[in-house]
């Protein structure tokens, strides 16, 4: 199949949206996309080009004081009747478009077409973000070439509609088990009802009040969840099990550790395994190319409410935001779309930001 990022598809980044998403690029399958990518990048001979897996990395070195990273995964959900791409008066539709084709479409086309940014610039096309994450091509790169993602500033280009959403929340999973002891239902007294216990877990939960908090102006709200329960043997024993899954959104002010800790208070005197969790990353505002791309964009920046990849960044101590042209709202729906204004919009904000 021949490339289909050709020179001129390469320096309009709407049209660059749609060839991109007319790649097919579900998680674990990306080597064709992958290899259109790091073809066009090769070609470019103001960039250093390498590739691990199918996450594909370009870099300049122009001796810049400072190092910016623009990031965008490569994969998408399964694809549902959407594709190819279709356009509808000032629409894209098709998967991928807002989560994160447009996104890296952004980046690629600044990659090519922009050969003496302000800053150095890394460029990383990563696979399989959306599953588990031993796949994440950012994972990947950590542990083989961790001198790729050496920066002074992170940009995620995840769908935010434009606006600049800082740092973002942790999660944790953990499941917060009862106990009791089997019976035959006809003689139940001489049990005890583990699911009836569990209603003292829901009565704790539906008490919750979760906090906000304010960091560098972005206000993150946290949030304690029931998300799963189970329980039960048979139509005619009193359980002896229930178990119930809960989610944590937490501030970035706190620790996987403390949030640990914020769990077994709350629910002190039950059994709780954590079964997963993630950092969160603070807003990272205060880094000077942060400043100056604020300045750029003109608009004030949010707290990013769910857990994204900044957090990856965050961990090694480099700040990150997100920033792109897709609605979260629509990733991963059916009717996935992206406004081709947000599209010329994203992309004149960031030539600003990486010319002026």
């Amino acid at each position: 199949m021949a490339n289909p990022l050709t020179p001129d598809v390469l320096v309009d980044p709407v049209v660059l949206t749609r060839a991109l998403v007319d790649v097919e690029s579900v998680s674990r399958d990306e080597k064709a996309i992958a290899d259109f990518v790091e073809d066009v990048l090769n070609q470019a001979a103001h960039l250093s080009v390498r590739r691990v897996g199918n996450t594909v990395m370009a870099r300049t070195r122009l001796g810049r004081e400072q190092r910016v990273i623009l990031a965008g995964h490569l994969d998408t959900v399964p694809v549902n009747g959407n594709l190819p791409s279709t356009v509808v008066d000032d629409l894209i539709y098709g998967c991928g478009t807002s989560d994160m084709k447009s996104g890296v479409a952004l980046a690629l086309h600044l990659a090519v077409t922009l050969p003496d940014p302000r800053y150095d610039v890394t460029y990383l096309f990563y696979e399989s973000e959306e599953i588990d994450s031993e796949f994440n091509g950012l994972n990947l790169v950590a542990r083989e070439h961790p001198e790729w993602l050496q920066a002074d500033l992170a940009v995620l280009l995840e769908p935010t509609y434009g606006a600049v959403e800082a740092g973002c929340q942790g999660t944790m999973q953990a499941r917060v088990r009862t106990s009791g002891r089997r019976a035959h239902t006809a003689r139940s007294w001489r049990g005890v009802n583990a699911i009836h216990a569990a209603g003292e877990v829901l009565r704790r939960l539906d008490a919750y009040h979760p906090r906000t908090v304010t960091i560098d102006g972005c206000t993150y709200r946290e949030g304690l969840n029931a998300v799963g329960i189970s329980g039960g043997v048979a139509g005619n024993v009193v359980p002896d099990e229930c178990a119930v899954d809960v989610n944590l959104r937490f501030a970035p002010d706190r620790s996987e550790e403390q949030a640990v800790a914020h769990l077994r208070e709350v629910f002190d005197g039950f059994e709780l395994e954590v079964t997963d969790s993630a950092p969160g990353a603070m807003p990272g505002l205060t880094a000077a190319p942060a400043a100056e791309f604020l300045a750029a964009i003109g608009v004030e920046p949010a707290a990013k409410l769910g857990w994204t990849d900044v957090a990856r960044f965050a961990a090694r101590g480099i700040p990150a935001l997100n920033y792109g042209p897709g609605d979260p709202a629509l990733a991963h729906a059916p009717d996935e779309h992206v406004e081709i204004g947000k599209i010329r919009d994203g992309a004149a904000t960031l030539y600003r930001w990486l010319s002026s």
